[in-house]
């Protein structure tokens, strides 16, 4: 099954690192930030999670729930964390699905058909409250993850969530927002954006970010 931006997250039961997950039970009113590995004590992917377990406060910030999954059992991956915790000075404290009967990894199609039969690829999806995939994004073995660019994708997702704005290329927080074209309104477009607009082509209206 191939999943698409706006499709519902499908829900399953695995185990974990911390016990049976029933995810869409699991995830609650929180975002969701679902991570595959290819296999345990693997280079990459053990910075990966050490970076993940790192950033726990600004993922908690934003409401954010990591979790991550691997074809491995629940034993090799505690004595996997074990090594995360020493090698990158950190703490894992989110779960890792034991995902040997490939559950997940279907569910999701993280099985690649050019890939190994045993080998997920290394996928994100960034999941809302409303269990709605909003992003997925898909790296080769040999690239460790962005994760500076996952919160910087969420970020944006939860501020045009609230707001009639995109974020422009390379947007980051505090930076200048674009206007939806739909906002037309002068009205409206005053209530909704007092700090004002340049208005750089009809289409292309830029106004300071409204929640800073």
């Amino acid at each position: 099954m191939t999943l698409r931006l706006g499709d519902t997250a499908p829900d399953f039961v695995q185990d974990s690192t911390e016990g049976t997950i029933h995810f869409h039970e699991w995830a609650g009113n929180s975002w969701v930030v679902l991570f595959s590995h290819p296999a345990d004590f693997t280079p990459v992917c053990t910075t990966e999670l050490g970076k993940t377990a790192a950033l726990g406060g600004e993922f908690r910030k934003r409401n954010v729930k990591p979790i991550a999954v691997s074809v491995d059992p629940v034993d090799q991956h505690r004595a996997w964390v074990n090594d995360i915790n020493e090698t990158q000075n950190c703490s894992v404290d989110f779960p890792i699905l034991a995902d040997a009967d490939r559950k997940v990894a279907t569910l999701y199609d993280m099985i690649h058909p050019n890939s190994l039969a045993n080998a997920t690829v290394r996928s994100v999806f960034i999941i809302d409250p409303k269990k709605v995939i909003r992003t997925t994004l898909t790296y080769p073995a040999s690239t460790g993850r962005n994760f500076d660019e996952i919160l910087r994708v969420i970020d944006s997702l939860q501020l045009t969530d609230s707001h009639k704005v995109a974020t422009p290329a390379n947007w980051k927080q505090g930076d200048d927002v674009v206007i939806a074209p739909s906002v037309t309104d002068p009205k409206e477009l005053a209530e909704r954006f007092p700090k004002g607009f340049k208005t750089v082509k009809s289409y292309l209206r830029l106004t300071p970010q409204p929640n800073k």
